[in-house]
């Protein structure tokens, strides 16, 4: 048995911390928000997350102190524009090797940074890994089949993680490559917006499946340059995620898209879905990441005119479409 905190008590912080405890793990469940706690310790569950309850033998708490000291496995699920400021508050208590599981995704704005690399940039004694793939809370909590990806530097730090987490419902594969897991994790989201943005203009399964499609040759070409390898952007946390994100009506990107693609506003699509729409942080790094290593991510592109500069969703697909013609796959030599 581990002793694991939770450092996030959102709808992805709860159901790992239900899949957890029921591994036979020892649980707290840390959340800044007092209005967070006092629901989780009077009801036991979320109302984002109706039927999936914590154990009483699970703790509840808002002090970072008791959430973070003497636990083998912390597990970081905020969202990822608060990733920096919580695990700069955790850096007083953890120690040298303590492992740090982050299972947000993002790309911090301004830095251009993963989150693991924040990360590591505010607890540099952190053992730090990743856990990602197709992967709704809403089916996690329930005990859905799901499967997912740790990424960590060491092969012990990858096998252990993945025996904490592993159970008859939720199977964990390991992998070193931590950046491709993380880049593939942000960028589909933006992707789910287009996605969803699609989907409220109207249009059908063949403009979902070339989103898809071209969605993950973007986020690979730019993997790539980064340095992630080209088999984590087909695997779980790369096409998986993504399939599972650009259809599913769980995901708040896909929801965010298809209200945007009705004409609402990006404000009040957010406000609408009343959870965070990752997509819509991570998009504008996307873009910075496009620009900073020269890669061409045209649909990337289009959702930051959409989101950002008052374009018309409807014109942003036709100049994905009247782009120059060019080869599907430029290292396929003809004979």
């Amino acid at each position: 048995m581990a002793n694991i905190g939770i450092i996030g008590a959102g709808s992805w912080g709860v159901a790992l911390a239900v899949l957890l405890n029921q591994n036979g793990h020892q649980i707290t469940i840390w959340s800044a928000l007092e209005k967070e706690i006092r629901v989780l310790i009077e009801k036991r569950e979320l109302p984002s997350l109706p039927g999936v309850s914590i154990t009483e033998n699970s703790l509840v708490t808002s002090d970072l102190k008791t959430a973070v000291l003497e636990k083998d496995v912390l597990v970081l699920a905020v969202a990822s524009a608060y990733t920096r400021e919580t695990a700069h508050r955790m850096a007083a208590y953890v120690v040298e090797g303590q492992k740090v599981v982050n299972v947000a995704k993002g790309v911090e704005k301004g830095t251009l940074l993963t989150l693991s690399q924040v990360i590591e940039e505010e607890i540099p004694g952190a053992d730090v890994a990743v856990l990602s793939g197709p992967s709704h809370a809403e089916e996690v909590g329930k005990g859905i089949p799901t499967t997912c990806v740790v990424g960590a530097k060491t092969q012990k730090t990858a096998e252990y993680l993945q025996n904490i987490f592993m159970s008859p419902v939720f199977r964990v594969y390991t992998s070193p490559d931590i950046l491709g897991i993380e880049i593939g994790a942000a960028l589909k989201n933006v992707i789910a917006l287009a996605a969803g943005i699609a989907d409220g203009l109207g249009y059908g399964d063949n403009t979902k499946a070339a989103l898809i499609t071209r969605g993950i040759a973007e986020i690979a070409r730019l993997g790539m340059k980064m340095g992630g390898k080209l088999q984590t952007f087909t695997g779980l946390s790369g096409i998986g995620d993504l399939i599972v994100t650009c259809a599913s009506m769980h995901s708040r990107n896909r929801r965010a898209g298809i209200l945007i693609g009705q004409g609402k506003s990006m404000e009040e699509a957010m406000e609408e879905v009343q959870m965070v729409v990752e997509g819509v942080y991570s998009a504008q790094a996307a873009l910075g990441l496009a620009q900073a290593y020269g890669v061409e991510m045209p649909i990337i592109e289009q959702v930051n005119q959409v989101l950002f500069h008052g374009k018309a969703a409807a014109e942003a697909v036709t100049e994905l479409m009247l782009r120059d013609k060019t080869i599907e796959h430029s290292d396929l030599p003809w004979e």
